[in-house]
C-alpha cells in the first residue's frame, strides 16, 4: 500500500476579535518557535522533541499563555523544521580541492550553520481535535486561542472530495497572508501500490523547452504539450524583473518579490494543469517514463537570447513531482530513466547518430533507413522503450550504441 498525503485549504471567516484572537496566539507560538530553535542551536542539535522538552516544556508552562499541546507542537514543528534543512544540506555536499588539486566531496551537517533557524512569519501548527475539529454538523470550525476556543465559519471550495472517500485529517497549520486567515490541514489516504505484473500502460514523456511534455504510448498515439505561450509569458517576467532591477528602490524590490512570487504561482498552476491531464488521458495502471534530468542542460539555440538561460530556472522537476502524486492515486506510478541517446537513436534500426536530429526543423531523419520523425516525439518514443525494459525487470535501463552498418 502507498499512503497519499495532501494538503486540504481551508478559508477561515474569523470576526475582528477572533482575528485578534488568532493573531496573538500566532506570535506566540512563534516566539516560542525561536526560543526552542536557539536552545536546539546552543545544545549541538538534539533533534528529539522529548530531549527539547525535558529542557523548556516547564519553562514555557510558567511563563506563556499557550496551552500543554500546543507548547509540545511548538517542539515538534522546531524539530520538523531543522530535519528538513539537514536533508537539504546533505544533498548538497561542500566541495574543494586539497593540496593535490583534487576535488574531494565533504557532507554538510546542522553544524555548519551559523546562526539557529529562524521563525519569521507568525504560526501555529495545531493538532486535530486537541486544538481543532470540526462541529455544528461540520458547518462551522473549532480552533484553540490563547484563552477559550473559539468557533467560526469556513469554506472549502474546491476540496470537497477530501472530506471523504477514506482521507484522514492531520495536523493543520493556520496562515495569515495580506490580512485573510486560512488553515491548511495535511491529509492523507492508503491506496494500493502499482503492480508490475499487470498489464499496464507504457507512456514515454519527453520534456522540454520548445514542448513542455511529449508523450508516446504503446497504441503509438502521440500528445504535444506545447510551450511556446509559456516561454512568452515568461519573458514578459523577465522584462518586467530587470526593468524594477534597474530602479533599484525600496518599492521596486518590494514588486520584484510579488512578481515572482506571482510566477511561481502560475508556473506551478501550468505544471498541475499537464500532469492532471496526463493521469486522466491514460488512466490506471500507467507507466510513465520519464528521463532523469539531473545535471542535463537544454539546446536553447532555437529560443530568444532573452530565454536561452530560462532551462536553468524551468520547473521540470516540478513537473515530475507533481506527476508522481497524482499518478500513485490512480494505481500508475513514474520512473526515471538514463536520457543516454534518447535523442539520438532510430527506433527502427536501432541507429544512434548525433547528426540525424536537425534542430532547427525539429525532425529526426536516420541516413540509414530513412525513417522521419519530430524530434521530440522520437525522445518519447526511446523513453517509452526504456519503460518497458524496466516493466520487463531491467532496474537500470540504458540504451547502448549501434555503430553504422553502412
Amino acid at each position: 500500500m502507498t499512503v497519499l498525503g495532501r494538503t486540504l485549504k481551508l478559508r477561515l471567516y474569523p470576526n475582528t476579535i477572533q482575528a485578534q484572537q488568532l493573531l496573538a496566539m500566532s506570535h506566540e507560538y512563534q516566539r516560542l518557535a525561536n526560543l526552542t530553535s536557539q536552545w536546539v542551536f546552543d545544545h549541538d542539535f538534539p533533534l528529539s522533541p522529548l530531549k527539547i522538552n525535558h529542557g523548556l516544556y516547564q519553562i514555557f508552562r510558567q511563563t506563556s499563555p499557550l496551552n500543554s499541546q500546543m507548547i509540545q507542537s511548538v517542539f515538534r514543528t522546531v524539530v520538523a523544521r531543522y530535519r528538513t534543512v539537514l536533508a537539504q544540506m546533505k544533498q548538497h555536499p561542500y566541495h574543494y580541492q586539497d593540496e593535490n588539486g583534487k576535488w574531494v566531496q565533504m557532507p554538510k551537517d546542522l553544524t555548519w550553520l551559523f546562526k539557529p533557524i529562524h521563525f519569521s512569519r507568525p504560526q501555529a501548527d495545531l493538532v486535530r481535535n486537541s486544538n481543532y475539529s470540526f462541529v455544528n454538523d461540520s458547518t462551522k470550525i473549532s480552533l484553540t486561542t490563547l484563552g477559550k476556543r473559539t468557533k467560526m465559519s469556513f469554506t472549502i471550495k474546491g476540496f470537497e472530495q477530501y472530506f471523504q472517500n477514506g482521507w484522514k485529517l492531520g495536523t493543520a497549520r493556520l496562515v495569515h497572508s495580506q490580512g485573510k486567515w486560512a488553515l491548511h490541514i495535511g491529509i492523507t489516504k492508503e491506496v494500493a501500490d502499482f503492480a508490475v505484473e499487470q498489464q499496464a500502460q507504457i507512456v514515454g514523456i519527453d520534456r522540454g523547452l520548445r514542448f513542455l511534455a511529449t508523450t508516446y504510448d504503446r497504441q503509438g498515439k502521440t500528445l504535444f504539450f506545447s510551450g511556446q505561450k509559456i516561454l512568452l509569458k515568461r519573458k514578459k517576467f523577465l522584462e518586467n524583473r530587470r526593468r524594477l532591477q534597474s530602479k533599484g528602490t525600496k518599492s521596486a524590490k518590494k514588486k520584484l518579490k510579488q512578481l515572482a512570487q506571482r510566477e511561481n504561482r502560475w508556473m506551478a498552476d501550468v505544471n498541475h494543469q499537464v500532469s492532471k491531464t496526463l493521469v486522466a488521458a491514460y488512466g490506471p495502471h500507467t507507466l510513465f517514463v520519464l528521463e532523469d534530468l539531473t545535471n542535463i542542460t537544454f539546446n536553447t539555440d532555437d529560443l530568444p537570447k532573452s530565454l536561452r538561460n530560462s532551462h536553468r530556472s524551468w520547473s521540470f522537476f516540478q513537473l515530475e513531482s507533481f506527476l508522481i502524486y497524482k499518478a500513485q492515486a490512480m494505481q500508475s506510478t513514474v520512473v526515471k530513466v538514463s536520457p543516454t541517446y534518447t535523442s539520438q537513436r532510430c527506433p527502427k534500426c536501432g541507429l544512434i547518430e548525433r547528426a540525424n536530429r536537425h534542430h532547427e526543423t525539429h525532425e529526426y531523419h536516420c541516413r540509414q533507413c530513412q525513417y522521419r520523425s519530430n524530434d521530440d516525439r522520437l525522445g518519447a518514443m526511446n523513453i517509452a522503450l526504456l519503460g518497458q525494459k524496466w516493466l520487463s525487470g531491467v532496474r537500470n535501463p540504458k540504451i547502448k550504441k549501434i555503430t553504422t552498418t553502412g
